[in-house]
Formats: structure tokens, C-alpha cells, sequence
């Protein structure tokens, strides 16, 4: 157990890294930079809709049939448990790197990198544990990527100018993972060729945001290394900047209720909604693009709203109740167009939650100046900790139970809850 007494690492000594406050003025104007953000949240999450929704439930149905819901659960919740250590970890080393390409682009091609590798090779395994290892690489190079792409909002924009960014990037993730969910259902019999082209695509785009968005040069010396500060960088004291805590709860839960449907939604289609394998590679594309429609509405909405009237909770609470709405319509309604219904309301509800979700959280961080990779790094275990737990919780409610029902109900109560999670933070309205 980390010591909660442990100190956030503090700023580093001599020539230090310009505060996040002050970069918008003299690096890339928001203009071309925000964006940018929105393709990368397309092409990171593209990447990892397109393989981890589409083309490794796949392969885990050729591989076994009759065990594919727990082995998809086993794979899934063993990566996210050890994705959950790398991005504090890389987000405090973000902090601290000095090099001539910025304290960020490192990282962040580092990760795209091993990402490519790692996901070309997917496509040549055929046995569950080899899957299940290099499915653990995957995801430590996704986080590779993701820890430092965090901070490029408190790192380079102002305030005022979030509620845009954060609204255009969830609208890079949600049309990212409709492209690469419609990608991965043609791919899906050619699996090397697919896990390939998710990785190049990650590449190159990660290349080409690091060449047209340059980050300041960071040379000067760094602060000595510390084992305690990077023990620090996995805790941010709850009673000392309790907004920050209320806030993990709220993304915490909002994203257990998302990821503990969405990571089963093509054994979905085919246990629950009863369409065929051919079918339900199909029917992914159907959903996606009704994820994405609504997401848009979703965004638009939010985005422009939260900044207009300087406030984020409304949003989420809407958000959340969407949620809950859309978990319900397949219980009374148990077909595809059900699976319709909810992938609209998850969209809409989604959609609203992320152009608000990121400012909010930008506005809780301890120290937004000196650590603000390493605190997003904690707030994004409020991402991956539900990626690790999701899976293995509704994989095992749908053995236990014989189905996705129990799934559902479970869903719509910790939306629910997260709505009410929100409330306590005082910080932002």
C-alpha cells in the first residue's frame, strides 16, 4: 500500500520546463493545435476500437467458441491491470524529460512505435496465452502514448479554450472508433492484415502530430531521481484536494458502466441479439455509426454549452442519465434495433460526457503547473482501473447469470451513481 503521505514530486531545479499555465502564448496557436488533439483521439482510439472491439473477439471465437466471453475477459482484465502502472509512471517521467523535442513527442513516438510492433504480431498468434501476453504489450504501448497526449491540453491551451478542445477530441475518439469498428468488421477475416493497419496508422499519425505541433525544447538539467517521488506519482492525498478525489470516483464509475458494455457488445450481437458471426461484423458498423451520430449531436451540445455558460456538471449528470436509458432499452427491447437504441443513447451520453469530462478534470489538478502529466496520470487510472475490472466483473455476471440482462441492470446503477458521485466538487460548476 503507497504511503498517502508521500509527497508529489516537486519542480525540477535549474533551467525548468516552461509552467503549463504560460505555454499557450509561444508554442503552436490553439487554432492549429486543438485540432490536432481531435486526430489524435481518433487515431488512438481507432486503433484500439477497431482491434480490441472488433478483431481480437475474432480471434478469440476461432480459437475457442464455447469459452470465448471468459477468455476475452481473462485477456482483457490481465492487460489493463498492468496498463494501470504505466501511465502514472510514464506521466511522471513526462514531467521530468528534458530533450530538444519537449518533455511529451518522446514519449509519445516511443509509444507508437512499440504499438505498431506489438499489434502486427497479434495477428500471428493462435493460442490464448500468447494472445494474452502480447495483449499486455499492446496496452503498455497505448499507455506509452496516452500518459503524455494527456497533458497537452493544461500543458498548451488556456482555459477558455478547453471546453472546444475537449469537445473536438471526444469527437475524434467517438468517429475514431466508428471508422476502425466498420475497418475492423471487413478485416476481420484477414487478421494479420488488419492488426497490421491499426498499427501503421498509429505511426504515422503520431509522427506527423509531433512534426506539425513541436513542443518547446527542454535541455536544462532535471531534478535528481527519487524513488519516493515516483512512488508519489500513483497518489494524490484525497483529504488535501478533495475535488480531485471526487472527480477519479465520478470517471471511476461512469467508466466501469461504459467499458463493462461496450467490451462485450459483439458477443452482443450475436448471444443476444441472435444475428450470425458475418452478421454481427455487419451489424458493428450499424452500431458505430449510431454511436457517432448522437455522439456529435452529444458534443456540440456539450461543447459549446459548457464553455458558454462556464459550467461542467449539468453535462456530466445528463450524460450519466443517458447512460442509464440507453442500458435499459435492450432489456425491453432484446433485439438489434435495441442494440441500436443503446449504442444512440450511449453516444449522446458519451458525447456529452467528454466535452465536459476533460475540462472538468483539467480544473482539479493539484498543480497544473509543475505535475500536470503525472496528476492526469492518476485521473487516468479512473480509465484504466475499469478497463482491468469491467471486463472481468460483467464476464463474469453473464456466465453466472446465463446472459447479458444482469449486465444491463448493473450498467444503469453505476451510471447512476456516478451522476451522484459528481456532485460533491466545489471547484467547478
Amino acid at each position: 500500500m503507497l504511503d498517502p503521505g508521500a509527497p508529489v514530486a516537486k519542480p525540477a531545479s535549474g533551467p525548468a520546463p516552461a509552467a503549463v499555465g504560460d505555454a499557450p502564448a509561444r508554442r503552436i496557436p490553439p487554432r492549429r493545435l486543438v485540432p490536432w488533439l481531435g486526430v489524435v483521439a481518433l487515431i488512438v482510439q481507432g486503433a484500439i476500437q477497431g482491434t480490441q472491439g472488433v478483431l481480437l473477439p475474432n480471434q478469440l471465437l476461432r480459437i475457442d467458441a464455447g469459452q470465448k466471453v471468459t477468455n476475452l475477459a481473462i485477456v482483457t482484465s490481465v492487460s489493463f491491470a498492468v496498463a494501470i502502472l504505466v501511465q502514472p509512471l510514464v506521466g511522471t517521467l513526462s514531467d521530468r524529460t528534458r530533450s530538444r523535442l519537449g518533455r511529451r513527442a518522446p514519449w509519445m513516438l516511443a509509444g507508437a512505435a512499440s504499438t505498431g510492433i506489438a499489434l502486427t504480431t497479434m495477428g500471428f498468434l493462435a493460442s490464448i496465452p500468447a494472445i494474452a501476453v502480447c495483449w499486455v504489450l499492446v496496452q503498455i504501448s497505448f499507455n506509452v502514448m496516452l500518459a503524455p497526449s494527456s497533458a497537452l491540453m493544461p500543458d498548451r491551451l488556456p482555459v477558455e479554450r478547453r471546453g472546444g478542445a475537449s469537445a473536438l477530441a471526444g469527437l475524434g475518439f467517438m468517429v475514431g472508433a466508428a471508422l476502425a469498428t466498420v475497418a475492423g468488421g471487413a478485416l476481420a477475416s484477414r487478421l494479420p492484415l488488419g492488426y497490421a493497419l491499426f498499427g501503421l496508422v498509429v505511426v504515422i499519425g503520431i509522427v506527423l502530430f509531433v512534426v506539425f505541433n513541436p513542443d518547446r525544447t527542454t535541455v536544462g538539467p532535471a531534478e535528481p531521481f527519487r524513488w519516493r517521488s515516483l512512488v508519489a506519482a500513483f497518489w494524490v492525498n484525497p483529504r488535501k484536494h478533495p475535488d480531485f478525489a471526487w472527480a477519479f470516483a465520478a470517471r471511476l464509475l461512469f467508466t466501469v458502466s461504459y467499458y463493462s458494455v461496450v467490451t462485450f457488445s459483439f458477443y452482443m450481437l450475436t448471444d443476444y441479439a441472435h444475428l450470425s458471426v458475418a452478421e454481427a461484423n455487419g451489424g458493428v458498423g450499424a452500431i458505430s455509426a449510431s454511436t457517432v451520430i448522437a455522439a456529435i449531436l452529444g458534443i456540440l451540445v456539450g461543447g459549446l454549452g459548457s464553455d458558454r455558460l462556464n459550467r461542467r456538471k449539468p453535462f456530466i449528470y445528463a450524460a450519466s442519465v443517458l447512460m442509464a436509458i440507453g442500458l435499459a432499452i435492450p432489456l425491453i427491447w432484446p433485439s438489434f434495433p435495441g442494440m441500436i437504441g443503446l449504442a444512440a443513447c450511449f453516444g449522446l451520453g458519451f458525447g456529452l460526457y467528454q466535452s465536459a469530462d476533460g475540462v472538468l478534470m483539467s480544473l482539479v489538478l493539484p498543480n497544473p503547473n509543475q505535475s500536470a502529466a503525472k496528476d492526469i496520470g492518476v485521473l487516468n487510472l479512473a480509465n484504466t482501473i475499469p478497463q482491468a475490472i469491467a471486463p472481468a466483473i460483467g464476464g463474469a455476471l453473464v456466465v453466472a447469470t446465463g446472459g447479458y440482462t444482469s449486465l444491463f441492470m448493473a450498467g444503469i446503477v453505476i451510471s447512476l451513481v456516478a451522476a451522484l458521485v459528481i456532485i460533491p466538487v466545489r471547484g467547478v460548476r
